[in-house]
C-alpha cells in the first residue's frame, strides 16, 4: 500500500493508457498497444482456432518470468541453417503471438471497467488515510496537552495504588498457600479423633483452593500431598470399616457412611462392608478355635496356625469342645448382631432423608442419585443376610462333624443340641432360613451319639432290673413328672434351653425376637451356659432318705445316722440326768422308727420304684431329644417304646406270670 501511495505521489493520477506508455520496452513489447489491441479486437477470427494455436505453444514459454525466450530459440537452431524453414518457423511464431496478443487484449478490454473501479476506490483510500492523519495528528496535540495537565505525582499515586492492590492479592494468596502447608497436621489430628467427614471436607476444600492457585510453582508439590492424603484417608476410612462387624457403634458408623458419601463412593462402600463381614466370620472362628487348640495343647508351638480352619477343629478336645461351642456361638452372634443393626441404621437413614426429600425437593437430580444409591443399598443388605447366615452355618457345620459326640454325656450333648436349637432360631429371626445345613450336620452327630446312647441305657436298664428290691420309692406327695429336670423343657415357652425361673417376662420376651430382646446388651448363648448346671427339684419326701443321686436313691440303705441326735447315738443314756444307762437302741429301731414316720403319708404319695423313676427319667431325656431333634423324632419314640417295652416285660416276668 505505501508503494502504492508512493507512485500515485510522484507520478499522480493518470489514465491507463498514460499507465501503459511509462512500461519498459521489454514490457511494451509484450504488451500491444492500444491501437493495435483495437485492432485485434475488430479483425474476425475464428475463436477455435485461435484456441488451437494456444495450445500448439509449448509450455516452456509459461514456465516463468525470467524465461529467456531469445536464448532459448537460438539455441534450438539446427546446425545447418534453411532460409525457408527458417520463415516458416517465423510465420509460426508469429501467428502465436497473434494468438496470444488476441487473447491478452480481450481479457484487458474486458477488465477495463472493474480496473477503472479500483482505481476510484484506491483515490478514495487515499483520501481516508489523509483525514486518518490529520485525526492522529490532532490526537497528539491532545495527549501533549493530557500529558502537560496531569502532574507526575497524581500519575504515581494512581501506579502505587494499582501496585497496592496486587500487592494485597498476592499477600492473600501467600495466606492461603501457607494455610495449605499447614493443612496435613490438621488433618493428621482429625484422623485421630475419627472425624473422616471433616477430614474428608478439609481434604477436598483443600485441592479445590490448590486448583485455583495451580499456577504458583510450590502448589504443584501440594496438590500431589493432597491427593496421597486423600487416599491414605480411604485406607483408614476402610479399617474404620472394618470395625463395624464386630461391635457396631451408631456414632461410628454415621461418621463412616457420611465420609463415604462425600467421596461419592457410597455403593463402593457397601460393597466393601460385605467382604469385611466375611472376613470377619472367618477370623472370628478362627481364632476362637484356636485359642482353645493353643490352650488345651499347652505349648507355644505355632504350628497351629498354619492349618486350614477344617484341620484346626479335629483337635479340640472333648473337654474344650463345649466352651469353645458356645464362645463360637456368641462370636457368630455378635457379627450377626452388627449386620442386623447396620440394617436399621440404613432404614432409619432412608426414612429420615425421605421425610426431608419430601418436605423440599428442589434437586431433582440429586435426589434421584441418592434414591438409586438407598435403593442399590438396601439390595445389597438384603442379599448379603442370606449369604452371611450360609458362611456362619458353613463354619459351625465343620465345628460340628470335627469331633465324634458318641462318648459324650447326655447333659453334655443335650447342650450342644440347646445351642445348636438356639443357633438355627437366630438364624430363622436373621433371615428365615431353615438352616438345612446345621440340621443335617446336627442330624447326622444326633443319630450317631443316639445309637451308643440308647445301647448303653438299655444296658443300665438291664442292670436296675436285675438289682430291683420293688420297694418303694419314697417321694413327695406333691410329686410331678414335670418337676424332675429331664421334663423342664416342657415348661419352657422360648427355648429348650431357657427354664421358666429365667423367664419373669416370657409373656414379653415371647413378643420380640432374639435380635431385639439382645440388640442392645447380652447375649443369647450366655443363657446356655447358666442353665447348663441348674439343679433339679427335689422330689423325694423328708423320710431320713437324703441323696443328690437320680438314679441310685433307692438303693441305700437305712444305716444313715446323720440326722440321729447324738444321745441316742450313745449306748448308756439316763433318762433323768443323762448319764444313766436305760437300754441299747439299736440301728433296726431307728429303721422302724423312720418306716412308721413316712407310713403317715405314703397313702397320698404316687407309687413308685427307683427303676420305675429310672425309666420316667430316660423317657424324659427321649422326649427332649425329640423336641429338639425333629428329623429323627421318629427314631428316637421307636426307641423309647422299646424302653418301656423291655420294662413292661420284666414287670411281667416278675409278676404278672403265673408259673404253677
Amino acid at each position: 500500500m505505501q508503494k502504492i501511495k508512493s507512485l500515485m505521489t510522484r507520478q499522480g493520477l493518470r489514465s491507463p493508457q498514460e499507465s501503459v506508455n511509462d512500461l519498459s520496452p521489454i514490457e511494451s513489447f509484450r504488451i500491444p498497444t492500444k491501437e493495435v489491441l483495437r485492432e485485434l479486437h475488430e479483425e474476425p477470427t475464428d475463436p477455435q482456432a485461435q484456441q488451437e494455436i494456444i495450445n500448439s505453444i509449448e509450455e516452456v514459454y509459461f514456465s516463468s518470468d525470467s524465461f529467456d525466450i531469445v536464448k532459448y530459440e537460438l539455441e534450438r537452431l539446427p546446425p545447418v541453417l534453411s532460409l525457408q524453414e527458417l520463415e516458416e518457423y517465423r510465420d509460426k511464431l508469429k501467428q502465436q503471438q497473434a494468438a496470444v496478443s488476441k487473447k491478452v487484449a480481450d481479457l484487458i478490454l474486458e477488465k477495463q471497467p472493474a480496473y477503472v473501479e479500483e482505481l476510484e476506490r484506491i483515490t478514495s483510500l487515499q483520501s481516508g488515510l489523509q483525514l486518518a492523519a490529520v485525526i492522529c495528528t490532532n490526537g497528539r496535540r491532545h495527549l501533549n496537552v493530557a500529558k502537560e495537565g496531569f502532574t507526575q505525582t497524581s500519575l504515581g499515586l494512581l501506579a502505587n495504588q494499582r501496585k497496592r492492590q496486587l500487592l494485597i492479592g498476592l499477600l492473600k494468596s501467600l495466606r492461603t498457600i501457607k494455610t495449605l502447608q499447614r493443612t496435613d497436621v490438621r488433618l493428621s489430628e482429625m484422623l485421630e479423633e475419627e472425624d473422616y467427614p471433616g477430614a474428608i471436607q478439609l481434604c477436598l476444600e483443600c485441592q479445590k483452593a490448590a486448583s485455583t492457585f495451580k499456577h504458583y510453582s510450590c502448589i504443584s508439590e501440594l496438590n500431589s500431598k493432597l491427593q496421597d492424603t486423600l487416599e491414605q484417608i480411604e485406607e483408614q476410612l476402610d479399617v474404620a470399616l472394618s470395625k463395624i462387624c464386630k461391635n457396631f457403634d451408631i456414632n461410628h458408623y454415621t461418621k463412616v457412611q457420611q465420609a463415604y458419601r462425600l467421596l461419592g463412593k457410597t455403593q463402593t462402600a457397601m460393597d466393601q462392608l460385605h467382604m469385611h463381614f466375611t472376613q470377619a466370620i472367618h477370623n472370628t472362628v478362627f481364632q476362637v478355635v484356636l485359642g482353645y487348640v493353643e490352650l488345651c495343647a499347652g505349648n507355644t508351638d505355632t504350628k497351629f496356625q498354619k492349618l486350614q480352619y477344617k484341620d484346626l477343629c479335629t483337635h479340640i478336645t472333648p473337654d474344650s469342645y463345649i466352651p469353645c461351642l458356645a464362645d463360637l456361638c456368641k462370636a457368630l452372634w455378635e457379627v450377626m448382631l452388627s449386620y442386623y443393626r447396620t440394617m436399621q441404621w440404613h432404614e432409619n437413614h432412608d426414612q429420615d432423608e425421605a421425610a426431608v426429600v419430601s418436605s423440599d425437593g428442589n434437586n431433582v437430580i440429586g435426589t434421584e442419585e441418592n434414591s438409586f444409591d438407598r435403593n442399590y443399598v438396601k439390595k445389597k443388605l438384603e442379599h448379603g443376610l442370606s449369604r452371611i447366615w450360609q458362611d456362619v452355618q458353613l463354619k459351625v457345620k465343620t465345628y460340628l462333624l470335627g469331633t465324634d459326640l458318641s462318648n459324650f454325656k447326655y447333659d453334655d450333648f443335650i447342650f450342644v443340641l440347646d445351642v445348636i436349637s438356639r443357633l438355627m432360631q437366630v438364624g430363622e429371626e436373621f433371615c428365615g432360613s431353615k438352616s438345612e445345613v446345621l440340621q443335617e450336620s446336627i442330624r447326622k452327630q444326633s443319630v450317631n451319639y443316639f445309637k451308643t446312647y440308647h445301647r448303653t441305657r438299655l444296658e443300665e436298664l438291664r442292670m436296675f432290673l436285675e438289682n430291683e428290691t420293688w420297694e418303694l420309692c419314697p417321694v413327695k406327695s406333691s410329686f410331678s413328672i414335670l418337676q424332675l429336670h429331664e421334663f423342664k423343657f416342657l415348661e419352657q415357652s422360648r427355648s429348650p434351653s431357657v427354664s421358666p425361673s429365667k423367664q419373669p417376662a416370657a409373656a414379653v420376651s415371647s413378643a420380640l425376637t432374639l435380635f431385639e430382646q439382645y440388640c442392645r446388651a447380652g447375649n443369647p448363648f450366655e443363657i446356655q451356659a447358666d442353665s447348663k448346671d441348674e439343679e433339679t427339684e427335689d422330689v423325694l419326701a423328708s423320710n431320713g432318705y437324703e441323696s443328690d443321686e437320680q438314679e441310685k436313691s433307692a438303693y441305700q440303705e437305712y444305716d444313715s445316722d446323720s440326722d440321729v441326735p447324738e444321745e441316742l447315738k450313745r449306748d448308756y443314756v439316763d433318762e433323768q440326768t443323762g448319764d444313766a444307762p436305760i437300754k441299747s437302741v439299736s440301728r433296726e429301731t431307728l429303721r422302724s422308727r423312720k418306716r412308721s414316720d413316712y407310713n403317715l403319708n405314703k397313702v397320698n404319695a404316687p407309687i413308685l420304684t427307683n427303676t420305675t423313676l429310672n425309666v420316667i427319667r430316660l423317657v424324659g431325656k427321649y422326649m427332649q431329644m425329640m423336641n429338639i431333634l425333629k428329623p429323627i423324632a421318629f427314631d428316637v419314640i421307636h426307641f423309647m417304646s422299646q424302653l418301656f417295652d423291655y420294662y413292661l416285660y420284666a414287670v411281667y416276668t416278675f409278676f404278672g406270670r403265673n408259673d404253677m
